[in-house]
């Protein structure tokens, strides 16, 4: 079986479409469906359905889509060593974050820029739920997440311990106020992120614990979107710290201590138990969490 064979199907499954697979690849679209054909012919499988409007794989095409997946991860792998073989100092650092666990990255990017000024970086925006899978299937060395992964795959180590922030703005009632009790927000309009994650859970069950309505009238897609909305005393938010710290310091948004609510948070640096990380990969793990680097096997 040819590698590139299981590369055109990847790009038929991936692009439901011959057509458009043909215009990835650079090829002309009878070499891409003659290419998926003699792949069907040698696996004695039918790998793709042809009679809907868009190509969708079959229980067989499924399996080896999967398989396709990892060996195009094993080809990136093999390119990389290859390039960091012949200079030590380049390579390319890619990392999984969503758009709040990237700013608990920049002081560590910028100290791992200044030892290895030639490796190419790059953050890449995914959900955070989304991460423990990508790192697991090869798809991702490095991530970052607010939680600890239930995986026996991977290994986390924490990068940073933060807090929920209960913000308001300046000219909010309670912006004066040190601290507030739970029972004191029952009539706040409260600006949500449009995201579920572990944090939101945890406050949704203290304000029902509480027996305190949590009026959550509008959600937004962004941390930036709901950071303005507080400032503008559009209604309170929380946010987690280090994503108004500047804020806080400006004197643009304050934050108030909820007694009955402390809801921490550990961000933590991702990456495989059991798989040989790339020399960039294994550089910035050794910077931002003290590890010694990983060593290449010997050949």
């Amino acid at each position: 079986m040819e590698l590139h064979a299981l590369h055109v199907f990847l790009e038929v499954a991936s692009e439901k479409s011959f057509s458009r697979a043909a215009e990835k690849l650079f090829r002309t679209q009878p070499a891409v469906s003659l290419a998926v054909q003699r792949l069907e012919a040698e696996l004695g499988e039918k790998l793709i359905e042809r009679s809907g409007r868009d190509l969708v794989p079959t229980d067989s095409g499924r399996l080896v889509l999967d398989y396709a997946r990892r060996f195009e991860n094993l080809r990136r792998e093999l390119a990389t060593a290859l390039e960091e073989l012949r200079d030590r100092a380049a390579g390319r650092l890619v990392v999984g974050a969503n758009e709040s666990t990237t700013l608990y990255l920049l002081s560590h990017l910028r100290a791992y820029r200044r030892s290895y000024p030639r490796v190419r970086i790059r953050i890449q925006r995914c959900l955070s739920s989304q991460v423990p899978r990508l790192i697991a299937d090869g798809d991702l060395e490095l991530g970052v997440i607010s939680y600890e992964p239930a995986d026996g795959r991977l290994i986390s180590t924490v990068l940073y311990k933060d807090h929920l922030a209960f913000i308001v703005s300046p000219r909010h009632r309670l912006a004066r106020r040190r601290s507030v009790s739970i029972a004191d927000l029952g009539l706040e309009t409260f600006i949500a992120h449009n995201v579920v994650s572990p944090y939101r859970l945890a406050v949704l069950r203290e304000f029902q614990r509480h027996k305190v309505p949590l009026n959550m009238d509008v959600e937004m897609p962004t941390v930036e979107s709901i950071r303005r909305l507080v400032q503008q005393n559009e209604g309170v938010a929380f946010l987690p710290r280090m994503c108004v710290e500047q804020e806080l310091a400006q004197g643009s948004v304050a934050e108030v201590r909820v007694r009955e609510l402390r809801v921490a948070r550990e961000i933590r640096l991702v990456y495989p138990a059991h798989r040989t990380l790339s020399h960039a990969a294994s550089a910035f793990l050794e910077l931002v969490a003290g590890r010694p680097r990983q060593k290449k096997p010997d050949a």
